[in-house]
């Protein structure tokens, strides 16, 4: 099994639905263990927390360059 290629398909599975965003920001493991699919070992769902909270971070500063990328092009 591939872990990073496990670990960036269970980022894009989260972070690509709205209804999982929410999910993940009111109990983080939960979601992750429930969209892991496979048993994870502890280490794992930790490293996957990370990663996903990078992944939303990541794409709220880039909405937020956006914006005020635009507010400067006025």
């Amino acid at each position: 099994m591939d872990i990073k290629a496990e670990m960036e398909k269970l980022v894009k599975s989260i972070t690509g639905d709205p209804a999982k965003i929410e999910e993940f920001k009111k109990d983080p493991i939960a979601a992750v263990k429930k969209y892991a699919g496979a048993v994870t070992p502890p280490e794992m769902i930790d490293q996957a927390v990370a990663a996903v909270k990078a992944k939303i971070g990541a794409d709220k500063l880039s909405g937020v360059a956006g914006a005020l990328g635009g507010l400067l092009n006025k």
